[in-house]
């Protein structure tokens, strides 16, 4: 698969390493691709730093929101020509302290981060994953045969269901459904499975 990642952070930048070392041809991406080369390079021939705009253009299958929580307005608007029928995978965490008012409203309101997301990219098929995960653990569990770490994650369609479990799994850790957008509150910040490296049994037996 080609896989977009929108910021290449610790999350990001980890996740498409892992990717393209699985065999996905990886781009990442931010505002400023020259400074994300040596990323790129440790990634391997599957994977090239680009820019936000040549990302998008791109039309890769999947996408990986791996930006502050802030910056999905923009995003949402500014490509919106470029996400129809695409898999969006979120990953971001709405943080009022980081990320202001708009991420204050979203935690307050009666709808999750992750439908806030799906409302924003309203003509891509979104799922959730790789928000509750320390990025430390993202990097150094990877591609393990056994004490797989669990990752939770959620769909909203049977599509973006089958492949965000795939891109789980292709990876080495196990995929937990937990269900649609609606039931993803417990993955928010502060909630219950929020932060927690946990095995699939731990992790099912807390959801």
């Amino acid at each position: 698969m080609k896989i977009g990642v929108i910021g290449s952070g610790n999350i990001g930048g980890n996740l498409g390493k892992h990717w393209a070392k699985a065999g996905h041809e990886v781009l990442f991406s931010s505002r400023h691709p020259d400074q994300l080369n040596d990323l790129a390079r440790d990634a391997g021939n599957n994977a090239k730093a680009v820019s936000l705009d040549e990302a998008w253009e791109a039309k890769a299958d999947v996408y990986l929101l791996a930006t502050p929580f802030k910056a999905i307005d923009e995003l949402s608007e500014v490509y919106a020509g470029e996400y129809a029928d695409k898999i969006v995978i979120d990953a971001t965490n709405p943080y009022p302290e980081r990320d202001g008012e708009m991420a204050k409203e979203v935690k307050e309101s009666n709808r999750n981060a992750s439908e806030y997301t799906a409302m924003k990219f309203n003509t891509a098929k979104t799922a959730k994953a790789f928000n509750t995960i320390y990025a430390k653990d993202l990097k150094e569990r990877a591609f393990r045969d056994t004490d797989k770490l669990a990752v939770p994650f959620a769909a909203q369609d049977e599509e973006s269901k089958k492949i965000t479990q795939q891109l789980i799994e292709d990876i080495g850790f196990e995929a937990v459904y937990i269900g649609g957008l609606k039931d993803t509150h417990i993955m928010d910040p502060d909630q219950k499975i929020y932060a927690k490296s946990l095995n699939r049994a731990e992790l099912e037996k807390l959801i």
